[in-house]
Formats: C-alpha cells, sequence, structure tokens
C-alpha cells in the first residue's frame, strides 16, 4: 500500500496511485486490534474497501471484516446493518473520492471540455485504486433506474448536467452526452481493471432498484427532477451504434493521416 507522503512516480500511469504519489486513498480503517470503541460507520466502510483491495470482493464476509478490525462480526451490525447495506456505503465512499479530488471540478469554469476531461481522469483514478472495488460500483442498485454509473451520486449527475447546460447545450443533447460519457467510462474502466485480473461479474444478488428509488429523495437536485423523462427513455440500441460510429471515425482520421495507433497516445 502506497503511503499519504509517498512522491509520485515519474514513471507510472499518472491516474495510478504510484503516478500521484497515493493521493487516492481509503478513508482510514480502525487499526487491527483497537476494538469496537474505535468504530463508526465511516471505519467500518473504510476497512471495507481496505479488505476488498487486498483481498477481493469474494472473500469479504461480515466475520471476516470483524477480524480485519480485531473486533466481532456483531459489532459491526451496529453501523452497517448487512452485507447490503455494507457494499452500497462501499461504493458511495469510494465515489465521494471524487470531492477530494484537487483535480476533479464540480463546475465547468474552465469550460465544458475541461470538465469532463477532468471527471473522467478523476473516475480512473478511483478505478486504478480500487479496482477490486469498480465492479460493485457497475452492479450496484442505483439510486433511480436512469443513473448510470460510475457517475452514481446524483450530485454528481446534477452537476453533469449543469455544466453542459450552461455551456450551451440544449437539455436533449446533456442528457445524451451523460448518457455516452457514461457509457464510455464503464466500458473503458471494466475492460481496464478486468485486465489487471479482476472478476468483473456481480458477486451477489442485489435487490432491485423500485426500492432505491422509493428512498431515494430528489428534492435537492432541481435540474436531475426536470430532465427525468429524458434520463428515463431507452437509447442503448442508439448510443452503442453512435460510440461505434464514432470509433471507426477516429480510425478513419488515423488511416488518413498515415499513422498507426500506439500505446500511451494521448486521446484529446
Amino acid at each position: 500500500m502506497i503511503g499519504p507522503d509517498a512522491l509520485p512516480d515519474e514513471g507510472a500511469d499518472p491516474d495510478s496511485p504510484e503516478g500521484r504519489g497515493g493521493a487516492a486513498s481509503v478513508i482510514p480503517a480502525a487499526a487491527p486490534g483497537a476494538g469496537r470503541g474505535a468504530l463508526d460507520r465511516r471505519r467500518v466502510l473504510g476497512a471495507a474497501i481496505e479488505f476488498i483491495d487486498s483481498q477481493g470482493l469474494n472473500a469479504l464476509t461480515m466475520r471476516r471484516l470483524g477480524a480485519h478490525l480485531g473486533v466481532e462480526a456483531m459489532a459491526l451490525y451496529r453501523y452497517v446493518p448487512g452485507r447490503e447495506n455494507l457494499l452500497d456505503g462501499v461504493v458511495e465512499s469510494v465515489i465521494d473520492e471524487l470531492y477530494g479530488d484537487p483535480d476533479v471540478h464540480l463546475a465547468a469554469s474552465h469550460g465544458w471540455q475541461d470538465y469532463l476531461q477532468r471527471l473522467a481522469h478523476g473516475v480512473r483514478r478511483i478505478a486504478l485504486a480500487h479496482p477490486e472495488v469498480f465492479p460493485l460500483v457497475a452492479t450496484r442498485p442505483p439510486a433511480a433506474p436512469w443513473v448510470r454509473p460510475p457517475l452514481r451520486s446524483l450530485r454528481w449527475v446534477e452537476s453533469f448536467l449543469d455544466a453542459l447546460v450552461d455551456s450551451g447545450f440544449s437539455e436533449e443533447s446533456a442528457v445524451a452526452a451523460y448518457r455516452a460519457y457514461s457509457s464510455f467510462l464503464l466500458g473503458h474502466l471494466l475492460l481496464e481493471v478486468s485486465q489487471k485480473g479482476v472478476k468483473i461479474s456481480p458477486e451477489d444478488a442485489p435487490e432491485g432498484v423500485p426500492e432505491a428509488v422509493a428512498a431515494t429523495d430528489l428534492s435537492e437536485y432541481p435540474t436531475v427532477v426536470r430532465l427525468e423523462p429524458l434520463l428515463s427513455l431507452d437509447e442503448s440500441a442508439a448510443e452503442f451504434e453512435e460510440a461505434l460510429e464514432n470509433l471507426l471515425g477516429r480510425l478513419e482520421v488515423v488511416l488518413r493521416e498515415g499513422r498507426t495507433v500506439r500505446r500511451g497516445d494521448r486521446r484529446d
């Protein structure tokens, strides 16, 4: 594990923990053997992230997590009612790392392209810091059926839509961009972590979306509420075809310029 004071490795991937000098970090967990007096929900979730990072999701049980924290499994239920709640909390905690990333902005103060580039690299940094956790980001039930991973936070969906609408996108175009952007990030990053040997298939049978929707308060997200009908449209087939056309278009440029794509090429 890379310590928070580590220096960046100039030869490493700039989005990796090594390339960031350990900038992407989990919530500190209670030290092993510290006992239940040191526990709270934040520390339990931090310990769960640490455990999954090191042991994998398959190995996570409440008993093993309790042992990792130096307490009995029953002591954890005061802070996480069960495995489902624990996994939801793990996903929320990992996505919340975006708020602590100094290179990611909630507003498009330097233009929408800059905003999207920063956000994409922030999500990629999370995937590279927590490759064993990232498949959970894709598989846990969202707050609403139209909320797409990996941008699972309603605050980030609101931020994304506001950034594009305020930059001159129509509401329809902003929603289409949200879908295309989410699909690109999820597909690329799941492939990337799978290449690290991470199992991508869901490890549990989570509860369905309706229960999550019923418990979600959207009152603080007016743009999301206003655009919910557009967000709820199923455009999966069209998005796939559009993404394929975009890829073929890029390859046409590569062919026309007479060069081959090389590993490490910038994709501006």
